[in-house]
């Protein structure tokens, strides 16, 4: 019987590993680019970002004042504005928020500054030091654009109409020889508008009926006085999957009059895993915690189909902008700090999500034409952390840098199988993937594996596109959790990634929990 049995083994051992035996090598995830069939532009405002004040947002984060030892221009810091001007930041929404609808614009203008509280965040005195000519500095020196939220909720249509006039009419207007005085001449440049901010909450728990009458005053009267450039209204939208707002504004609209009109409708979406209070971890979690959040966060597709399918119905021609001017992951604060503060920890995981919303956003690029995460600063899903004189990058402004080419780039449809990734009952898809045609002429591909313990091998193809080679960067890490700090800035940043070219076909694998840009070329 010991013979027979070692005589088997024998046989098995000279079998070379087969069929059951086998541990097979996953098969490439076929990715292929239809180039004949380009789509529309992805606006590079989807890559728009949101500075309020609230905590170290402002203060600390941009605005350290003429005097201080960080080296800044005017006040404002320059490391800062060093970074950002690498992002190519279109737009910047500011003050809030919840705060602009409690911002008195006048407080913030001029040589003597008046306080005020913030009751919003934190309880804190808000110095009014950086107001709208700092604003206006700020964003002249990233070389960004104008959002501008104005108070709806504890203003009036005169205050707003009156702050439009000081940023926009010329200095021969009364109001507009007041900014002059205050040291600039020439009529700033607004791009959009805000009428108010989260109407159905914090901006004053309005009905959508009530909210419209109030949006049709301002969008009358709050007018755009500088002939050098449009100005786009955005009116306050859904929170989430409500919908209500959505469609007492798009009806409003599809019956306007000439007196009044808009451009856009916003729409508030965070990532929680679980909803409000936040209760996630932004710092310590495991995989259970990192699944719930990207599940939620894929919600965000859902989220833009129902409302463009209600936008659809009054507006078949797209004419209206869906803007998600706030989105991002929300988490616990971090200990230790005001809680009113939303400060939290930037991971690896949060790299992930920021690719998938702005995937997400590009495959919509027809509706969707801006977005603002929030926020920029020290502040929820920020770019940049500052500490005093000390800066760093967080994985998600890595992501928003490698994805700088899909800027205007024309979207161009992509067809993989997804697969799936599960863990402790949460399923999501394993990876995803866009492309898009740059306006450097180049075709640049997006994939994000989803998975965090598999690294995924794809075969690129693109029928019809001479292109010989591939290059790019990835953005991995070691842990889901890992996270750049002041003492060790550089744990979570991009590398080179090879990619294979043989007969037009590209192969690359990327690691777990990877978002990877490269570029199609000849």
């Amino acid at each position: 019987m010991r013979h027979t049995l070692l005589c088997a083994l024998a046989i098995l051992s000279a079998v070379p590993a087969s069929g059951a035996f086998a541990q097979e090598k996953p098969a490439p995830i076929a990715l292929t680019l239809d180039v004949s069939k380009a789509g529309p532009t992805i606006d590079r405002h989807i890559f728009g970002q949101f500075a309020e004040h609230l905590g170290e947002g402002i203060y600390g984060g941009i605005w350290v004042g003429k005097d201080s030892s960080i080296p800044n221009t005017r006040g404002i810091r320059n490391d800062v504005v060093a970074a950002l001007k690498d992002l190519h930041v279109p737009n910047v929404r500011w003050p809030g928020g919840c705060f602009a609808d409690e911002y008195h614009w006048r407080r913030g203008i001029g040589p003597e500054r008046k306080p005020s509280m913030n009751a919003n965040w934190g309880g804190v005195i808000e110095p009014n030091t950086f107001g709208t000519d700092e604003f206006f500095d700020f964003i002249g020196q990233i070389g960004s654009e104008a959002y501008v939220s104005v108070n709806v909720g504890s203003g009036t249509p005169g205050e707003a109409a009156e702050w439009m006039e000081y940023m926009t009419a010329d200095k021969a207007d009364g109001i507009g020889a007041e900014r002059a005085k205050n040291g600039h001449e020439a009529p700033y440049k607004v791009a959009f508008v805000g009428l108010g901010n989260e109407s159905w909450d914090c901006g004053g728990a309005m009905t959508p009926d009530f909210y419209v009458d109030l949006m049709k005053l301002h969008a009358r009267f709050v007018r755009n006085y500088n002939p050098a450039q449009t100005m786009s209204r955005i009116a306050v939208g859904p929170s989430g999957g409500d919908t209500p707002y959505t469609e007492a504004v798009m009806k409003a609209w599809k019956d306007h009059s000439w007196a009044w009109n808009i451009e856009g409708l916003s729409l508030h979406s965070y990532t929680t895993g679980g909803g409000f209070p936040v209760s996630q971890n932004s710092a310590d979690f495991g995989e259970k915690e990192y699944a719930v959040m990207l599940k939620d966060t894929l919600g965000m597709e859902d989220l833009v189909k129902k409302h463009g399918a209600i936008m659809d119905k009054y507006d078949p021609e797209k004419k209206i902008a869906l803007v998600v001017d706030e989105w991002g992951a929300w988490y616990a604060a971090t200990p230790g700090t005001n809680p009113g503060f939303l400060m939290q920890q930037n991971t690896q995981r949060d790299a992930v999500l920021a690719a998938l919303n702005l995937n997400i956003f590009a495959r919509h690029a027809d509706r969707v034409r801006m977005a603002n995460i929030a926020q920029m600063i020290n502040v929820l899903q920020a770019m940049i952390i500052t500490d005093k004189d000390k800066m760093l990058l967080t994985p998600t402004y890595h992501v928003f840098h490698m994805y700088v080419p899909f800027q205007d780039a024309t979207f161009i449809p992509v067809n993989f199988d997804a697969g799936s990734y599960a863990y402790g009952g949460v399923t999501l898809p394993r990876v995803d993937a866009i492309a898009a045609k740059g306006k450097d002429g180049k075709t640049w591909v997006a994939i994000t594996n989803i998975d965090p313990e598999k690294p995924a091998t794809f075969d690129l193809s693109a029928a019809g596109l001479k292109a010989g080679k591939a290059v790019g960067q990835t953005l991995t890490a070691a842990k889901i959790t890992s996270a750049n700090t002041f003492d060790k800035p550089n744990t979570v940043s991009p590398k080179p990634v090879t990619v294979k070219a043989s007969g037009g076909h590209f192969a690359i694998t990327v690691a777990p929990a990877s978002v990877t840009v490269v570029s199609l070329e000849q």
